[in-house]
This record gives structure tokens, C-alpha cells and sequence, in this order.
């Protein structure tokens, strides 16, 4: 006998069902998500289509045609287009005259999620801090998989970045990745069985060079970004966090040529102590 549970938000319903998805059915509203094995495969799942088509949106493109979505999703456009419509609807989506663009719903939630995330409450006044100081760009970000997410910049001086409130990078090619995943085993192996592609010239790509960087990194308390995201920028970052629980890390972004390396790696040290300090009180005063 099926399940009576209900997955609801306000105009998206979402109900368990023994069907699989054909791909004709795939209705958000009173739609069904299939059980049983098709859970390790959710882009069968009117939820897993959803991901893919809210993951489409990575920041190189605002906004989305059916052609681009189909391409980046692998989904039918008659599929996208009913989906398309639903989630225009709850304001996940909105259209725009070349497309789709995400809904200022989206925008909401995930500033909600920043906002209520401790570490970045606690973060933020010595983030100000070091990039008043230093006159660099400074950042937070966390660990998810393979991937850093930015929780925060703060940018002084002339140097601008792209990289914003939520962007992805890969982990291994930045000082805020090795920070973390010099310090967490399970994201160590994570990254090493996900592509390892070169991004420059400076890349670091073969395994083993990988984890002889990360065990420098545990003994000296510091990454380096030596130019291997973006050709001549370079990064210097420390972990968030006591032993055995790394919760992020803090950086600091320069041109090639003009960090100084020596001063720049006691500042960030520096900074996340005083954030690691600050945000295990901040936690423990919620208990």
C-alpha cells in the first residue's frame, strides 16, 4: 500500500507513487516521484528533474532558453516547458523575453540559508576586518563535495572577482578548497574520484602531488592558490575550525606579484581563529 505523505509547498505538490516517469506525466503539481530503485537515479524523479533544471543556472548565463536548459539537462523540451510553467508558478522561475531566469523565490530562500548560517554571522565583522586592513579581497566558503560554495566577499582595493554570494569553484584548484579538504578525509576522497582537470597552467592534477599539498597544508596551518583557478591571481587561505571539525575557511586574493605571502598567511590564520572563536560561542549560546 502507497504512502499518504505529502511533500507541499504552497502551489507545488509532490506525492510518492509505484509509477515510474515516462516522461508524459511529469507534473509538478499532483505530480508523482517514482519509489523503490529509481531513488538512485533522481533525474527520473519529477524532483530530480527540478535539480537539474535549477542547477542549470550556474552564473555564466542569466538567462535560459528551452534550447539551453535541454542541452544542459539532458531533459525534452516539452518536458521543460510544462515544468518550466509550474515552477514559474510557486516563483522558483520567472520568464523572460529570451527565457528563464530563477524567481526572486530563489533569491529569498537563499538568502534566508546565508543569513541563518552561523558561520557566516559570526564571519562577517572579521571578514571587514582583514579587507579594511589588507586592502585585498577577502572570502568564506564551505566544503559541498568536490566543490567550495562562497558564503561571503568582501572586496577592498582594485582587484574585482566574479565570484559571488553562493558561486561554485573546484576544490582542488583553490586555497579555500585544500584548506578544508586538508583536514577531512571523507572530502579528500571525494575530490580525488572527481575530474581533476586543469585550469591553468599551475594546476595541480596528479593525486599524489594533491595529497603531498594537503599534507603541507595540515602541517603549516595555510593553503596556496599559486595561480591554478585563474591565471595570475593567487590566494592564501587557513581552515575554520577545531580539530577533527573543519566547518570552512577564510582567504585572502591578490595579483600575482603583488601578495605578500608571508604577511598574508599570518592574517588569515589570524582571521579564522578569531571566527572559529567567535562562531563556537555563538553556537553554544543557542543551547
Amino acid at each position: 500500500m502507497s504512502s499518504n505523505l505529502k511533500l507541499v509547498t504552497p502551489g507545488l505538490e509532490v506525492e510518492p507513487t509505484e509509477r515510474p516517469l515516462d516522461g508524459s506525466g511529469d507534473s509538478v503539481i499532483g505530480g508523482e516521484v517514482p519509489r523503490g530503485n529509481d531513488r538512485r537515479n533522481p533525474e527520473r524523479t519529477v524532483l530530480g528533474r527540478i535539480a537539474s533544471i535549477m542547477e542549470a543556472f550556474d552564473g555564466s548565463q542569466q538567462v535560459l532558453g528551452l534550447g539551453d536548459l535541454s542541452e544542459r539537462t539532458g531533459l525534452p523540451k516539452s518536458t521543460l516547458h510544462r515544468l518550466g510553467d509550474q515552477l514559474c508558478q510557486v516563483g522558483w522561475m520567472a520568464r523572460d523575453s529570451g527565457g528563464y531566469r530563477l524567481g526572486m523565490r530563489m533569491f529569498e530562500l537563499g538568502s534566508l540559508a546565508i543569513e541563518e548560517n552561523s558561520l557566516h554571522e559570526a564571519a562577517l565583522p572579521h571578514l571587514q576586518a582583514l579587507a579594511a586592513k589588507s586592502g585585498m579581497s577577502v572570502h568564506l566558503a564551505i566544503l559541498d563535495r568536490a566543490e567550495i560554495v562562497q558564503l561571503e566577499k568582501v572586496t577592498n582595493g582594485p582587484l574585482r572577482l566574479s565570484a559571488r554570494r553562493g558561486s561554485r569553484q573546484p576544490a582542488y584548484c583553490t586555497a579555500l578548497g585544500k584548506a578544508i579538504a586538508a583536514y577531512d578525509d571523507d572530502a579528500l576522497r571525494t575530490i580525488l574520484s572527481s575530474p581533476m582537470r586543469p585550469r591553468t597552467a599551475n594546476t595541480i592534477t596528479e593525486p599524489f602531488a594533491f595529497r603531498a599539498e594537503l599534507s603541507r597544508i595540515r602541517k603549516t596551518g595555510v593553503a596556496f592558490d599559486r595561480g591554478e583557478l585563474h591565471d595570475q591571481i593567487v590566494c592564501v587561505a587557513a581552515p575554520i575550525g577545531r580539530s577533527g571539525d573543519t566547518l570552512g575557511a577564510v582567504s585572502m586574493t591578490e595579483v600575482a606579484g603583488r601578495m605578500r605571502w608571508g604577511l598574508a598567511a599570518e592574517a588569515v590564520m589570524s582571521t579564522a581563529s578569531a571566527i572559529s572563536n567567535a562562531t563556537y560561542r555563538k553556537v553554544g549560546a543557542r543551547f
